[in-house]
């Protein structure tokens, strides 16, 4: 049997649709890029974009997408802050026992995307992601805030709650002994690097004039090739 569909049911439905269509992207000036001036390897460029970004007031331009897969294979997809950029590739952290810690055990390559709307920017990323050792995982709580080791304590991440009030529950203690015992061990928090074979730059351009610049790591493994992409 078909439902009715109520009458603040299709005002929701058309005040949505009429939102949706009546946005607008990259309606100010945007910044030029000049592809062939591009660094011979990614982890400079990305750098400069990145401090380009935070300069031009992009909020939290460090939060990035990590999408794995799962036993099943599976896609899956969340948001979190990335760590570091280095020549080891691009850190973030999480416990081992979460979802994407499980899935990436079981398959370690991965992809990033951040997207920078203020600059038109987008940078996506695909590699393999390596565990670090305790030390290292350890280290990276050592440098964030009393909220960060309080929610690594807190754990469980990704496991199914039973009420609102077992997580207060479970948080308020967490924070006490962060407080308490700033060096408490957190044994799953993990710390992750995705080594890069893939690097894509994206510049978005108002009349669709997009330019995409693709690094891909040589087979050697020992340098860059980059190619232009049609948008």
């Amino acid at each position: 049997m078909t439902r009715e569909i109520t009458s603040d049911e299709t005002a929701e439905v058309e005040a949505f649709h009429t939102a949706l269509h009546s946005l607008r992207v990259w309606d100010g000036p945007l910044p030029s890029f000049d592809p062939q001036a591009a660094p011979a390897e990614p982890l400079a460029l990305f750098r400069e974009w990145f401090l380009h970004a935070a300069g031009a007031g992009q909020p939290e331009p460090h939060t990035m997408s990590l999408a794995t897969v799962d036993a099943d294979g599976r896609p899956d997809v969340r948001t979190l802050m990335l760590h570091d950029a280095d020549g080891h590739g691009w850190h973030f952290a999480s416990h081992a026992t979460s979802a994407k810690g499980r899935q990436l055990a079981g398959h370690p390559d991965a992809a990033l995307g951040f997207y920078w709307p203020a600059v038109a920017r987008q940078i996506r990323i695909r590699g393999r992601v390596t565990a670090c050792g305790p030390q290292e995982s350890r280290a990276d709580l050592a440098v964030r805030s009393r909220g960060a080791l309080a929610a690594a304590l807190t754990g469980r991440q990704s496991e199914v709650l039973g009420s609102v009030q077992d997580l207060a529950e479970a948080s308020a203690a967490a924070w006490e002994r962060a407080g308490a015992e700033p060096d408490a061990p957190a044994p799953t928090w993990t710390r992750y690097v995705l080594d890069a074979a893939e690097v894509e730059f994206f510049q978005g351009d108002a009349a669709r004039r997009h330019v995409r610049l693709r690094y891909r790591r040589t087979p050697d493994g020992t340098g860059w090739t980059r190619e232009l992409l049609w948008p």
